[in-house]
């Protein structure tokens, strides 16, 4: 065995860089199942982050044309841009937003006309030969957009026909099996879909027009998640009415619960076609839940709510899909990369179809999650991750404790898992540890933990980032004198936030982060226009505590070192708020660094500008604690720092 050489903690030579990051694999989202195939979607940062659909069988390989981007832009986040029905693909193209249909051999044909229109969220009318999906129209000058359910007919181009509208927000049209009812999702401002959702059924006429319509489930305190068909043509849906996402079942005169139970089965949904369950050929349903924190796949029976627990090498899932007695899925584990996987019910044999990476990681530098609960204020728990530095080659000199990275995640209606995360072992192959931490307003823990945020948004989420950290020191395996925060989007606020009004950390990271929540409010596009209202109050009736919490209006609070990263092209966070930020800070003399991606859009895609992104801020923080990376990095042009 080699003798470990002893270095300081963030100079470890690793394997793991930042171009096999960037390059070396695809990010996998939505899966769907047609007949006996698996179909997937792949956004390849190599490739322009082009998203591509990809199957298995005979005719395996990238269903979409190299000119042709899958990706829909509803809601500005997407999501659900694709479906297959017997071969035959349905795609949204990014560049123009219309819906294509592509068959084996053949050239994408569109099916919608030329206009400031999206869609996302596919299901199929087979009996009329049309699409339902989601439409969101842009053609008012100055008006916010307006959303509505469509038909659109699948064999040429033509106007799509109007089935649904009056709601500010649409989402999951599905029709029923033999085609008489059509049941769909829809809210209004100021509700996110996780605070309240309805559930709505409507008969559709022999022509396919919406007939009477009735409310099953939901309402402003009630978030209903991902209604299905059965093959049976019973409706199931995902509700939290106990304060738990769990499935439902509609029958002729009541609605019962499948399986009780304090755990979630359901998710934040951000993006379309999001699915926690689906029906096996038997009548029983996959499904995969989140208890405690923890996630499992399981197979329910409707009948008796008996949940059996399927064993695998996977604790994270996503994207469940059903074909005969198999389910496919996304899944990943500690010590696993993000794959398409399928599973026989029966065997449990799984089959691994796509991973996200070819690349090996020798689990000799891979840190593997530590779930930690830890107090923070007002006498409550939080929850998090913690993941130590690991490299085999390396070992600190005696008495050196890691500097620390806390890791923000965006939303801030979402959570963290311990899946691998190459993005993590980064750090931790280098000597630097890191803290995910699920603060208060999470999901996977229950509605009462996720309302911590309502009208403490820069509140909650600080104090749980800044008490993670204080914990680690408090146990003694990080440097209390070195430690960092970083996160992205709503991450980014909690990150600004936490280095402008408390004095735990040391340095900090925003990457495309909110610093200016009034404009925010202000500027940000439809979905997202009235989030801040249960986040932190209407605007502009509360303008005072949007001014109170706002990092740029209280920058002169701010005394530590800052690194902004920033897409030119975002929609979201406008690129102005981190250029502010950091033009306050470079006023004060504090250290700062901005660097701005062009052509980048909310979250960095391409592969150079990821690879950029992590190495700079790997400079960053050697820069500002007194550490020089192995890494040949391109130096980072920081603002008002003194050797």
């Amino acid at each position: 065995m080699t003798e470990k050489q002893i270095a300081g903690y963030g100079v470890w030579a690793s394997p793991i860089t930042a171009e096999s990051i960037a390059r070396g694999g695809t990010r996998l989202t939505d899966v769907e199942t047609d007949g006996d195939d698996v179909y997937w979607q792949e956004m390849r940062p190599a490739d322009g982050a082009r998203y591509v659909v990809s199957r298995t069988g005979e005719a395996g390989g990238d269903v979409t044309p190299k000119e042709f981007s899958a990706r829909s832009l509803v809601h500005e986040y997407g999501g659900g841009s694709f479906r297959v029905f017997d071969g035959v693909c349905y795609f949204t193209n990014l560049t123009d937003q219309r819906i294509y249909r592509q068959t084996d051999g053949g050239a994408p044909a569109a099916l919608t006309p030329e206009a400031p229109v999206r869609y996302a969220d596919f299901d199929r009318d087979a009996g009329r030969g049309r699409l339902v999906v989601v439409a969101e129209d842009h053609s008012a000058e100055g008006a916010e957009a307006s959303n509505r359910i469509v038909a659109i007919g699948t064999g040429s181009e033509g106007e799509p026909t109007t089935l649904v509208e009056g709601a500010d927000f649409y989402a999951n049209p599905r029709v029923s099996p033999d085609g008489k009812h059509l049941a769909w999702l829809c809210w209004d401002h100021p509700s996110m879909p996780w605070d309240g959702t309805e559930l709505w059924v409507a008969a559709l006429t022999e022509d396919g027009a919406v007939g009477d319509r009735w409310l099953v489930a939901g309402g402003k305190t009630e978030s209903v998640f991902q209604p299905e068909w059965s093959p049976f043509g019973q409706l199931y849906f995902v509700s939290d009415r106990t304060g738990w996402w769990n499935l439902y079942r509609r029958g002729s005169d009541s609605i019962k619960a499948v399986l009780p139970r304090d755990a979630e089965f359901g998710l934040p949904q951000w993006v379309f076609r999001m699915s926690t369950y689906g029906f096996l050929a038997s009548g029983r349903i996959a499904c995969t839940f989140s208890e405690g924190g923890v996630e499992r796949l399981a197979v329910l029976d409707p009948q008796t709510g008996e949940l059996t627990e399927i064993e695998s090498a996977y604790s994270a899932f996503g994207s469940i899909r059903t074909a005969g007695e198999e389910v496919a899925f996304l899944g990943a584990s500690a010590t696993r990369r993000s794959a398409v996987v399928r599973l026989d019910i029966a065997t449990g044999e799984a089959t691994e179809l796509k991973r996200s990476s070819d690349t090996d990681v020798d689990p000799d530098y891979v840190s593997v999650a530590e779930p930690v609960a830890f107090p923070t204020a007002n006498g409550r728990q939080a929850y998090g991750y913690y993941y130590a530095p690991q490299n085999p080659e390396f070992v600190a000199p005696d008495g050196e404790l890691p500097p620390l990275v806390v890791h923000s995640h965006g939303g801030p209606t979402g959570a963290t898992g311990d899946s691998l995360s190459l993005s993590v072992q980064y750090w931790t192959s280098r000597g630097i540890a890191v803290v995910d931490v699920n603060y208060g307003g999470s999901t996977g823990y229950g509605r009462e933990y996720r309302e911590r945020l309502q009208g403490t948004w820069g509140i909650v989420d600080v104090e749980d980032c800044a008490n993670a950290a204080r914990y680690l020191v408090e146990r003694g395996v990080v440097d209390g004198a070195r430690l960092a925060i970083s996160g992205g989007s709503a991450g980014g606020w909690t990150t600004l936030c936490a280095l402008t009004f408390t004095d735990v950390f040391q340095a900090g990271a925003s990457h495309f982060g909110v610093s200016d929540a009034g404009a925010l409010a202000r500027d940000t596009h439809k979905f997202e226009s009235r989030y801040l209202d249960g986040l932190i109050g209407p605007y502009p009736e509360r303008e005072d505590l949007y001014d109170e919490r706002s990092p740029i209006e209280n920058a002169e609070q701010l005394s530590c070192p800052v690194i902004f990263l920033q897409g030119l092209e975002d929609r979201i966070v406008p690129p102005d708020q981190s250029a502010r930020m950091a033009g306050a800070i470079r006023e004060k003399g504090i250290p700062v660094a901005l660097l701005e991606f062009e052509g980048e859009q909310h979250g960095f895609r391409r592969a150079e500008n990821v690879q950029r992104a992590l190495e700079a801020e790997l400079y960053f923080y050697g820069r500002v604690f007194g550490f020089a990376p192995a890494d040949d990095i391109e130096p980072v042009e920081i603002d008002n720092l003194v050797d």
